[in-house]
């Protein structure tokens, strides 16, 4: 942005629509976001099913978002950018070898997948050995450092992960699963439009107010408790979605503000929900409506 000499409220508007559609479009692969390998792992959901009926909620929701984005943001998006200032895409390419043998091996990876499915295999066999494999070309290469990579990974996100199965167990058995089973069981038990729209905006309104990953497990939990699985997409959708209405909504989120602010870039809570409140609802909405 500061090669582009833009002002403050255009960097804001782009800042708020890139961090906003990463999460709208997180939608679907399983491998798209961690809700979607919680909630297809907990239920067993192929990784071939689950794009087929992921597509149009999808793309309606990318649809959705860059409408609602463009009408917010219409009057401080500038009409001319100056690009004289920004170097050549490629020239800033630190190692063209691993940039272009990239490409490739996310394309093999994700016919991988494909093959995995047909075969019943667990997507984390390709994660993981993707990742491991690749580490290993790009050490070859000279275009990573593993002990240096391994220690900078965030550790932290993987004890906070662990730490929310236990709160969430917790909170099963306290009890709170078996409440939102009886309403969500209510809900699908009037009409199928409502099941899945009550269930999407059940889970954004909890994944806004205590993280998407604490609501996402227990709500899969309480899907799972009433016997409709077809409802988990429901609740995947809710959960990417319903978190961008607060800054607490997801990790990345956190995450993100963080790295702004260390960049000089300062959003405060106030004007993150100013946004978030305003753009979400419409795109969840946009979105669910896919499942019908």
């Amino acid at each position: 942005m500061k090669y582009l000499k833009m002002n403050p409220v255009a960097v804001f508007a782009f800042l708020m629509a890139g961090g906003f559609i990463g999460d709208s479009a997180s939608i679907p692969l399983i491998i798209s976001n961690l809700t979607n390998i919680v909630t297809a792992g907990y239920f067993n959901l192929g990784f071939w099913e689950y794009a087929k009926t992921m597509f149009l909620p999808n793309l309606l929701s990318i649809i959705a978002s860059i409408t609602v984005l463009w009408i917010f943001f219409r009057k401080d998006i500038p009409k001319h950018i100056d690009v004289q200032n920004l170097p050549d895409a490629y020239s800033v390419v630190k190692n063209k070898t691993m940039f272009t043998l990239s490409w490739y091996f996310l394309a093999l990876l994700m016919g991988g997948y494909f093959i995995g499915d047909y075969y019943h295999l667990p997507v984390s066999v390709f994660a993981l050995g993707g990742g491991l494999l690749f580490l290993a070309i790009s050490t070859y290469f000279k275009a990573s450092k593993p002990l240096k990579t391994i220690k900078g990974a965030p550790w932290q996100v993987v004890w906070f992960s662990i730490g929310l199965y236990v709160v969430v167990y917790g909170l099963k058995n306290a009890g709170l699963t078996a409440y939102l089973a009886v309403a969500i069981d209510s809900m699908a038990g009037y009409n199928d439009i409502l099941g899945i729209m009550g269930t999407g905006v059940l889970a954004a309104l909890l994944s806004s107010v205590m993280n998407n990953m604490p609501t996402i497990m227990i709500m899969d939990i309480a899907i799972a408790d009433t016997g409709k699985q077809a409802l988990a997409y429901a609740n995947i959708i809710g959960c990417n979605l319903g978190p961008k209405m607060t800054p607490i909504g997801s990790l990345a989120t956190l995450l993100w503000l963080h790295v702004l602010a260390q960049k000089g870039v300062k959003i405060t809570w106030a004007q993150y929900m100013k946004v978030g409140l305003v753009i979400t609802p419409p795109v969840l909405l946009t979105a669910l409506l896919g499942l019908l």
